[in-house]
């Protein structure tokens, strides 16, 4: 086996699961009312999956679509058949709207990112006052998935190599947000779902990953090496997460969530 580099997003390897990972997505769509002027952005847009599904909801609003990967823009366009969306090349830890949006959407995008005490409050004021900001993200210091990626880098076999590597900074506790975006808000909400998603297949954690943090560690081995990597997870994974009676596997994933209208 061959992986791509992990310093590239794979849109492919990503909507593996697209179903399980819009999931969490869809649940905060549904609790989103967006009552002001003023665009729609959606940060870390991805494969433009979830920016579409936007676009369908409030048809007469610019949607603009933002990802730093060039891969998994050139897969959004092709899905945006009728040019509905502005698909925008860029850092969304340095982004500023052009206007102030009615909602600011970032899922499963903040995660990577650090000091989380100054984006996320800047996210909210870049609104138009009585403008959303809708945030979710996985909470991963605590999960099996995570612990398992480390534990093999942190062996004997892999130390020197990727054992000093950090995949990417967990978002902080629920209190931490509330207290940042407060201030700044009419109306905030933060909460934690868990979610058992049953995956199908003969290594369905490896896959899962495969479209996300595990391309990091990937992306610093050879050829060679990566397949062997992958191996020694599997093995992990398969003593972490025991099969089901009908032979799937429940892939626990906690998300935090943030709802929060501007002030003004």
């Amino acid at each position: 086996m061959t992986v791509a580099s992990g310093s590239n997003w794979n849109p492919d390897i990503y909507l593996r699961f697209a179903a399980y990972r819009a999931r969490p997505a869809e649940d905060l769509m549904a609790q989103l009312k967006v009552t002001v002027a003023g665009d729609i952005c959606d940060l870390g847009c991805g494969p433009g999956n979830l920016t579409l599904q936007l676009k369908q909801r409030w048809p007469d609003r610019q949607v603009i679509g933002v990802d730093s990967s060039r891969e998994m823009l050139e897969a959004a366009r092709a899905r945006d058949k009728d040019n509905l969306i502005a698909w925008r090349e860029g850092d969304i830890a340095t982004w500023r709207a052009d206007k102030p949006p009615a909602l600011i959407f970032a899922n499963a995008s903040l995660h990577w990112l650090d000091d989380h005490q100054t984006l996320v409050p800047n996210l909210l004021q870049q609104l138009a006052p009585g403008g959303t900001l809708a945030v979710q993200m996985p909470q991963t210091a605590e999960s099996k998935y995570s612990r398992c990626i480390y534990n093999v880098m942190r062996s004997p076999r892999w130390k020197a190599k990727v054992g000093d590597m950090s995949l990417h900074p967990d978002p902080r506790p629920a209190a931490f947000y509330y207290d940042a975006i407060a201030p700044f808000a009419a109306e905030a909400e933060v909460w934690e779902t868990n979610y058992n998603h049953v995956l199908p297949g003969a290594h369905p954690v490896r896959d899962w990953m495969l479209g996300t943090s595990l391309r990091t560690v990937l992306g610093v081995l050879t050829e060679a090496e990566q397949p062997e990597f992958i191996a020694d997870y599997d093995a992990e994974t398969e003593r972490a997460y025991p099969r089901q009676v009908d032979g799937t596997v429940l892939f626990d994933m906690r998300r935090l969530f943030i709802l929060a209208r501007r002030a003004g």
